[in-house]
């Protein structure tokens, strides 16, 4: 039986399009630095969420990140994907992005690592910048949904308001239950001042 050899090819050669993620469930193809399209997360739409975008405008919906993937590579690669037009904010992106963050999370003692934000080897969550919108989503969000924010310094304040909820939660939880890194952060936490004032009084 004679033996034929299969090729796979990809889409479009690397050396071509740079894939950018910018967060969970959002990523930017760049084509010689220039963005040509980018693929976000819709929690709003119940079967397809990935969403190809262009210009701000819808062009392709799926159900996985590799179909909005593959469109975005077929069309570029066959010339039919539009024009992305430069945004205005073009110089608030990028590195610029994550030097805001990173001076936020410094102020708070937060460790910012490529898969997100961490406070004593805990994930508290990620930020997101997405479109001159910001996002948090919290690492102890089951379904990774995102909360709006106004700032950089909004969005880790508000990481800083779930890391201060955990621990007055586990002080409610029976010592038993507790495992040794929840006992280490009870034994770091410290209650904000004014609690402190209250139980003073």
């Amino acid at each position: 039986m004679p033996q034929v050899a299969i090729t796979v090819t990809p889409c479009v050669k690397v050396e071509e399009l740079r894939v950018v993620e910018v967060c969970f469930g959002c990523h930017e193809y760049y084509a010689d630095d220039k963005l040509i399209a980018s693929i976000t997360y819709d929690l709003d739409h119940l079967t397809q969420r990935w969403v190809v975008m262009v210009n701000d405008e819808e062009l392709h919906r799926a159900a996985t990140p590799m179909l909005c993937h593959r469109y975005i590579c077929w069309e570029y690669k066959a010339g039919s994907l539009p024009v992305q037009e430069q945004e205005a904010n073009a110089a608030t992106t990028g590195n610029e992005i994550m030097v805001q963050i990173a001076d936020e999370c410094e102020k708070y003692g937060f460790e910012l690592l490529d898969d997100g934000i961490y406070k004593d080897e805990q994930k508290l969550g990620e930020i997101v910048y997405t479109e001159g919108k910001w996002w948090v989503v919290r690492g102890s969000s089951v379904h990774q949904q995102k909360v709006a924010c106004d700032s950089a310094l909004d969005a880790v304040w508000s990481l800083s308001m779930a890391q201060l909820t955990c621990c007055e939660d586990l002080l409610d939880r029976p010592f038993e239950t507790l495992t040794v890194e929840e006992w280490r952060r009870l034994v770091e936490y410290q209650p904000e001042l004014e609690s402190q004032k209250l139980i003073a009084v």
